[in-house]
Protein backbone atom coordinates (compact mmCIF):
# COMPACT_ATOMS: atom_id res chain seq x y z
CA UNK A 1 0.00 0.00 0.00
CA UNK A 2 2.46 2.59 -1.30
CA UNK A 3 0.36 5.00 -3.36
CA UNK A 4 -2.04 7.28 -1.48
CA UNK A 5 -4.49 9.75 -3.00
CA UNK A 6 -5.86 12.81 -1.21
CA UNK A 7 -8.68 14.88 -2.74
CA UNK A 8 -8.29 18.43 -1.39
CA UNK A 9 -11.05 20.98 -0.97
CA UNK A 10 -11.55 23.97 1.28
CA UNK A 11 -13.73 22.40 4.00
CA UNK A 12 -13.40 22.80 7.76
CA UNK A 13 -11.77 19.40 8.47
CA UNK A 14 -9.25 19.43 5.62
CA UNK A 15 -6.33 19.94 8.00
CA UNK A 16 -7.19 16.65 9.71
CA UNK A 17 -7.47 14.85 6.34
CA UNK A 18 -4.01 16.02 5.31
CA UNK A 19 -2.60 15.13 8.74
CA UNK A 20 -4.01 11.58 8.55
CA UNK A 21 -2.70 11.20 4.99
CA UNK A 22 0.77 12.21 6.18
CA UNK A 23 0.54 9.70 9.05
CA UNK A 24 -0.50 6.97 6.61
CA UNK A 25 2.37 7.83 4.28
CA UNK A 26 4.84 7.62 7.15
CA UNK A 27 3.38 4.38 8.56
CA UNK A 28 3.24 2.62 5.19
CA UNK A 29 6.34 4.27 3.70
CA UNK A 30 4.20 5.47 0.81
CA UNK A 31 3.86 8.47 -1.49
CA UNK A 32 0.93 10.89 -1.30
CA UNK A 33 -0.58 12.59 -4.35
CA UNK A 34 -2.89 15.57 -3.94
CA UNK A 35 -5.67 16.57 -6.34
CA UNK A 36 -8.22 19.36 -6.25
CA UNK A 37 -11.83 18.35 -5.70
CA UNK A 38 -14.33 20.54 -7.52
CA UNK A 39 -16.92 22.24 -5.32
CA UNK A 40 -20.43 20.88 -5.68
CA UNK A 41 -22.53 23.21 -7.79
CA UNK A 42 -26.25 23.89 -7.54
CA UNK A 43 -27.96 24.13 -10.92
CA UNK A 44 -31.00 26.39 -11.18
CA UNK A 45 -33.34 25.81 -14.14
CA UNK A 46 -35.61 28.54 -15.44
CA UNK A 47 -38.52 28.42 -17.89
CA UNK A 48 -39.80 30.46 -20.85
CA UNK A 49 -37.15 30.15 -22.26
CA UNK A 50 -35.47 27.21 -20.47
CA UNK A 51 -32.17 28.35 -18.96
CA UNK A 52 -29.82 26.44 -16.65
CA UNK A 53 -27.42 28.46 -14.49
CA UNK A 54 -24.79 27.02 -12.16
CA UNK A 55 -24.35 28.72 -8.79
CA UNK A 56 -21.59 29.70 -8.37
CA UNK A 57 -20.66 29.95 -12.07
CA UNK A 58 -17.92 27.45 -12.85
CA UNK A 59 -15.81 29.92 -14.83
CA UNK A 60 -15.48 32.14 -11.76
CA UNK A 61 -14.54 29.63 -9.08
CA UNK A 62 -12.65 26.85 -10.93
CA UNK A 63 -9.29 28.61 -10.80
CA UNK A 64 -9.82 29.78 -7.23
CA UNK A 65 -10.78 26.25 -6.13
CA UNK A 66 -7.62 24.82 -7.63
CA UNK A 67 -5.37 27.49 -6.11
CA UNK A 68 -6.85 27.11 -2.61
CA UNK A 69 -6.59 23.32 -2.74
CA UNK A 70 -2.98 23.42 -3.86
CA UNK A 71 -2.08 25.95 -1.18
CA UNK A 72 -3.59 23.73 1.56
CA UNK A 73 -1.75 20.66 0.29
CA UNK A 74 1.59 22.40 -0.14
CA UNK A 75 1.35 23.96 3.33
CA UNK A 76 1.07 20.46 4.79
CA UNK A 77 3.92 19.23 2.59
CA UNK A 78 6.12 22.09 3.78
CA UNK A 79 5.43 21.37 7.47
CA UNK A 80 8.22 18.76 7.74
CA UNK A 81 11.07 17.52 5.58
CA UNK A 82 9.50 14.05 5.57
CA UNK A 83 6.19 15.41 4.29
CA UNK A 84 7.99 17.30 1.55
CA UNK A 85 9.64 14.08 0.37
CA UNK A 86 6.37 12.15 0.36
CA UNK A 87 3.77 14.63 -0.84
CA UNK A 88 3.37 15.66 -4.48
CA UNK A 89 0.72 17.88 -6.06
CA UNK A 90 -0.61 15.97 -9.07
CA UNK A 91 -3.41 18.08 -10.50
CA UNK A 92 -3.82 20.71 -13.23
CA UNK A 93 -7.61 20.97 -13.13
CA UNK A 94 -10.15 20.28 -10.39
CA UNK A 95 -12.10 17.03 -10.68
CA UNK A 96 -15.58 16.08 -9.50
CA UNK A 97 -16.62 13.06 -7.42
CA UNK A 98 -17.01 10.86 -10.49
CA UNK A 99 -13.56 11.76 -11.78
CA UNK A 100 -12.11 11.13 -8.33
CA UNK A 101 -13.62 7.64 -8.13
CA UNK A 102 -12.04 6.79 -11.49
CA UNK A 103 -8.64 8.16 -10.49
CA UNK A 104 -8.75 6.30 -7.17
CA UNK A 105 -8.71 2.97 -9.07
CA UNK A 106 -4.96 3.40 -9.67
CA UNK A 107 -4.14 4.19 -6.01
CA UNK A 108 -3.83 1.78 -3.12
CA UNK A 109 -5.69 4.05 -0.72
CA UNK A 110 -7.70 7.29 -0.78
CA UNK A 111 -7.91 9.51 2.31
CA UNK A 112 -11.23 11.33 2.77
CA UNK A 113 -12.79 13.45 5.52
CA UNK A 114 -15.57 12.08 7.71
CA UNK A 115 -18.88 13.26 6.23
CA UNK A 116 -20.72 16.07 7.96
CA UNK A 117 -24.32 17.21 7.85
CA UNK A 118 -23.15 20.72 8.64
CA UNK A 119 -22.38 23.28 5.97
CA UNK A 120 -18.68 23.48 5.21
CA UNK A 121 -17.87 19.85 6.03
CA UNK A 122 -16.75 16.91 3.90
CA UNK A 123 -19.42 15.49 1.58
CA UNK A 124 -20.97 12.03 1.81
CA UNK A 125 -21.21 12.00 -2.01
CA UNK A 126 -17.41 12.09 -2.27
CA UNK A 127 -16.95 9.23 0.18
CA UNK A 128 -19.58 7.05 -1.47
CA UNK A 129 -18.23 7.72 -4.97
CA UNK A 130 -14.78 6.38 -4.04
CA UNK A 131 -16.10 3.63 -1.76
CA UNK A 132 -18.44 2.12 -4.35
CA UNK A 133 -16.88 3.02 -7.70
CA UNK A 134 -13.11 2.78 -7.24
CA UNK A 135 -12.79 -0.85 -6.16
CA UNK A 136 -10.21 0.34 -3.62
CA UNK A 137 -10.29 1.05 0.14
CA UNK A 138 -10.62 4.43 1.80
CA UNK A 139 -9.20 5.89 5.00
CA UNK A 140 -11.67 8.24 6.72
CA UNK A 141 -10.09 11.04 8.75
CA UNK A 142 -11.90 12.26 11.89
CA UNK A 143 -12.80 15.95 12.32
CA UNK A 144 -9.87 16.51 14.72
CA UNK A 145 -6.34 15.58 13.68
CA UNK A 146 -5.22 12.15 14.88
CA UNK A 147 -2.06 11.87 16.98
CA UNK A 148 -1.20 8.36 15.80
CA UNK A 149 -2.21 5.76 13.25
CA UNK A 150 -1.95 2.00 12.90
CA UNK A 151 -0.18 0.97 16.09
CA UNK A 152 -3.29 -0.29 17.91
CA UNK A 153 -5.80 -1.64 15.40
CA UNK A 154 -9.33 -2.91 15.98
CA UNK A 155 -11.04 -5.04 13.32
CA UNK A 156 -14.82 -4.79 13.43
CA UNK A 157 -15.80 -8.32 12.38
CA UNK A 158 -19.39 -9.21 11.43
CA UNK A 159 -18.65 -12.49 9.58
CA UNK A 160 -19.63 -11.03 6.17
CA UNK A 161 -18.08 -11.16 2.71
CA UNK A 162 -17.56 -7.39 2.89
CA UNK A 163 -15.67 -7.73 6.18
CA UNK A 164 -13.43 -10.44 4.70
CA UNK A 165 -12.63 -8.27 1.67
CA UNK A 166 -11.91 -5.24 3.86
CA UNK A 167 -9.60 -7.35 6.03
CA UNK A 168 -7.66 -8.47 2.95
CA UNK A 169 -7.16 -4.84 1.86
CA UNK A 170 -6.00 -3.89 5.37
CA UNK A 171 -3.19 -6.46 5.68
CA UNK A 172 -0.38 -3.88 5.18
CA UNK A 173 -1.66 -2.01 8.25
CA UNK A 174 -2.07 -5.20 10.26
CA UNK A 175 1.48 -6.38 9.56
CA UNK A 176 2.82 -3.11 10.99
CA UNK A 177 0.54 -2.93 14.04
CA UNK A 178 1.81 -3.46 17.58
CA UNK A 179 -1.60 -4.64 18.77
CA UNK A 180 -4.53 -6.13 16.83
CA UNK A 181 -7.98 -6.86 18.27
CA UNK A 182 -10.90 -8.60 16.53
CA UNK A 183 -14.20 -7.21 17.81
CA UNK A 184 -17.56 -8.89 17.18
CA UNK A 185 -20.90 -7.43 18.28
CA UNK A 186 -23.24 -10.37 18.90
CA UNK A 187 -26.35 -8.62 17.57
CA UNK A 188 -24.67 -7.37 14.37
CA UNK A 189 -23.45 -10.48 12.53
CA UNK A 190 -24.39 -12.61 9.55
CA UNK A 191 -23.74 -16.31 9.07
CA UNK A 192 -20.01 -16.85 8.68
CA UNK A 193 -16.65 -17.49 10.37
CA UNK A 194 -16.21 -16.38 13.96
CA UNK A 195 -13.76 -13.83 15.28
CA UNK A 196 -11.74 -16.70 16.73
CA UNK A 197 -11.37 -18.19 13.26
CA UNK A 198 -10.22 -14.81 11.93
CA UNK A 199 -7.59 -14.66 14.69
CA UNK A 200 -6.35 -18.08 13.52
CA UNK A 201 -6.13 -16.83 9.95
CA UNK A 202 -4.21 -13.75 11.04
CA UNK A 203 -1.84 -15.93 13.11
CA UNK A 204 -1.10 -17.99 10.00
CA UNK A 205 -0.05 -14.71 8.37
CA UNK A 206 2.26 -13.78 11.25
CA UNK A 207 -0.20 -11.42 12.95
CA UNK A 208 -1.18 -12.12 16.55
CA UNK A 209 -4.67 -10.87 17.41
CA UNK A 210 -6.97 -10.99 20.45
CA UNK A 211 -10.63 -11.92 20.07
CA UNK A 212 -13.42 -9.92 21.77
CA UNK A 213 -17.14 -10.73 21.61
CA UNK A 214 -19.47 -8.09 23.06
CA UNK A 215 -23.24 -7.75 23.37
CA UNK A 216 -24.79 -4.49 22.24
CA UNK A 217 -27.73 -5.06 24.63
CA UNK A 218 -29.99 -2.04 24.17
CA UNK A 219 -27.37 0.11 22.43
CA UNK A 220 -26.72 0.72 18.75
CA UNK A 221 -24.03 -1.64 17.38
CA UNK A 222 -22.15 1.28 15.79
CA UNK A 223 -21.99 3.11 19.10
CA UNK A 224 -20.75 -0.05 20.85
CA UNK A 225 -18.03 -0.55 18.21
CA UNK A 226 -16.75 2.98 18.79
CA UNK A 227 -16.97 2.67 22.58
CA UNK A 228 -15.11 -0.66 22.65
CA UNK A 229 -12.49 0.68 20.23
CA UNK A 230 -11.91 3.60 22.60
CA UNK A 231 -11.66 1.23 25.57
CA UNK A 232 -8.98 -0.76 23.73
CA UNK A 233 -6.98 2.40 22.97
CA UNK A 234 -7.50 1.95 19.24
CA UNK A 235 -5.91 4.41 16.79
CA UNK A 236 -7.30 2.74 13.63
CA UNK A 237 -10.65 1.00 13.14
CA UNK A 238 -11.03 -1.44 10.25
CA UNK A 239 -14.69 -1.70 9.28
CA UNK A 240 -16.45 -2.98 6.19
CA UNK A 241 -19.11 -0.78 4.66
CA UNK A 242 -22.79 -1.58 4.25
CA UNK A 243 -23.45 -5.31 4.77
CA UNK A 244 -27.13 -4.39 4.54
CA UNK A 245 -28.29 -1.96 1.84
CA UNK A 246 -27.52 1.74 2.05
CA UNK A 247 -31.24 2.55 1.76
CA UNK A 248 -32.10 0.27 4.69
CA UNK A 249 -29.33 1.84 6.79
CA UNK A 250 -30.55 5.35 5.94
CA UNK A 251 -34.10 4.46 7.01
CA UNK A 252 -33.52 2.14 9.96
CA UNK A 253 -29.96 3.01 10.94
CA UNK A 254 -26.95 0.72 10.98
CA UNK A 255 -23.42 0.35 12.28
CA UNK A 256 -21.81 1.79 9.15
CA UNK A 257 -23.95 4.92 9.11
CA UNK A 258 -23.35 5.55 12.81
CA UNK A 259 -19.59 5.21 12.42
CA UNK A 260 -19.49 7.41 9.32
CA UNK A 261 -21.03 10.30 11.25
CA UNK A 262 -19.63 9.78 14.75
CA UNK A 263 -16.13 8.25 14.58
CA UNK A 264 -13.42 10.32 16.23
CA UNK A 265 -10.57 8.11 15.06
CA UNK A 266 -9.33 7.11 11.59
CA UNK A 267 -11.48 4.40 9.96
CA UNK A 268 -10.26 2.09 7.19
CA UNK A 269 -13.21 1.03 5.08
CA UNK A 270 -13.95 -0.99 1.94
CA UNK A 271 -16.97 -2.67 0.42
Amino acid sequence: MKSILVPVENHNTMASVLSVAALAGHHLDGKIDGVSLRAMQLQVAGTEPIIAVSVPPSYQDEKETLEKARALFEACAAATAENANRMLWNCETAIDDSGLSCLARVYDLTVIGRPSVEHGGARMTTLEAVLFDSGRPILIAPPQAATGLGKNVVISWNCSTEAARTLAFAMPFLHKADKVSVLTIEEAVVTGPSGEEICANLSANGIEASNYVVSARAHKPGAVILAESANLGCDLLIKSAYTQSRLRQMIFGGATNHILYHANLPVFMAN
